[in-house]
């Protein structure tokens, strides 16, 4: 079945079609990872994006469903150079092409994602429109020209849960309240791994209704999008800031960041991979770790008085952490539960978060 691929900048590739025919409509991104695209389809963070494999084989263990991050594929589309449509695993299931159109999902293939992949790089990323079905490349370069700007979206209301929900770690364990803005679902693991009760609540959810539920600390997830969409995440940040321990994640630490004066920016192809090296300043460390995103803290709004950076990106110099110096607020821009991903920070970071919540605990009672 044919497909095109049509780029804003009047660029289009003529290629063989995944999935159901039909239209997508996204910014063109890539990623960097070899395996794990299983976890990074269904991470609610690519919400409004086409999803480019640079690796040139994908789905050659297929589909398990075993590490999906949430219940559906929530990459608009996807960009291989090859899919694999004979996986061998033993727990696939089915393969990435009877994924694809059980989703109702389109995709492309057999085209030039090393060309793409430069390009993005080059010039940043790209509104882009997937045609499967067709080889009319005008017709698909209008399509993504046509369509919103992603930053002006709100894809957050697209992704985060309808109602709250509970998913408990042990009997005595702590009370923490996760902001939904698109969460993974390792990230609550993360949590109840460590005995903690977690509680998700959507987005919009007002102070008043998360006081309810008297958390011993509060952590604000991933998610898609402008982070300056997250009105509510900021206005509860501001004031329970000093109240309750507050942790982000990704999304999570942009709101922090922008709740605490700071400003963020639009990157010009993000990060989006296994494999981005981060320094610790605290401990010297350099970790592997994993990240998804294509908004980032703008260092020079940082009030150095009040917070301190803990962490440093070392490919680009970006801010990978933050801490206020009197308050219990921590953030950090990758992803520590990684999934897909090395595991270098996964303990370091939830551990802190379980150990500032009990500190602050006892010193409350």
């Amino acid at each position: 079945m044919k497909a095109v691929l049509g780029l804003e900048d009047g660029t289009f590739v003529i290629g063989e079609g995944l999935g159901v025919e039909g239209i997508v409509q996204g910014e063109l991104v890539f990623t960097t990872q070899y395996t794990g695209y299983e976890e990074a389809l269904t991470d609610p963070s690519y919400k409004g994006q086409i999803l480019m494999f640079t690796y040139p084989l994908i789905g050659n263990y297929g589909i398990s469903g075993e590490t999906f991050q949430s219940n559906c594929m929530q990459a608009e589309g996807l960009v291989v150079r090859e899919a694999c449509d004979h996986p061998s695993h033993h727990m696939s299931k089915r393969s990435i092409y009877e994924y694809l159109k059980d989703e109702g999902k389109s995709g492309i293939m057999g085209i030039d994602t090393r060309m793409l992949t430069i390009k993005t790089r080059e010039h940043g990323t790209m509104k882009a429109a997937i045609i499967v079905g067709s080889d009319d490349g005008k017709e698909a370069v209008r399509l993504a020209r046509e369509q919103e700007d992603i930053g002006k979206l709100d894809l957050i209301g697209k992704v985060t849960c309808k109602r709250p929900y509970q998913m408990k770690g042990q009997k005595d364990g702590d009370n923490i309240v996760v902001m939904d803005f698109g969460v993974k679902r390792n990230i609550i693991k993360s949590l109840n791994n460590r005995g903690v009760n977690v509680t998700v609540v959507p987005a919009t959810t007002p102070v008043k209704d998360i006081m309810n539920y008297e958390p011993d600390a509060i952590l604000l997830s991933n998610g898609p999008g402008d982070p300056q969409q997250a009105v509510n995440g900021i206005s509860v940040v501001k004031e329970l800031a000093g109240q309750l321990p507050i942790f982000g994640i990704c999304l999570g630490h942009q709101i922090i960041s922008l709740a605490l004066g700071a400003q963020t920016y639009k990157m010009k192809f993000g990060h989006r991979g296994a494999n981005q090296p981060v320094k610790d300043l605290e401990r010297g460390i350099v970790y592997i770790t994993s990240q998804n995103h294509g908004y980032a803290v703008d260092e020079s709004s940082i009030d150095t008085k009040e917070i301190t950076i803990t962490q440093y990106n070392t490919n680009d110099k970006t801010v990978e952490g933050l801490k206020h110096r009197d308050l219990e607020i921590m953030s950090v821009q990758y992803h520590p539960e990684a999934n897909p991903g090395p595991l270098d920070t996964e303990k370091i970071f939830f551990d802190r978060v379980v150990e500032t919540t009990k500190k602050i605990k006892v010193m409350v009672k």
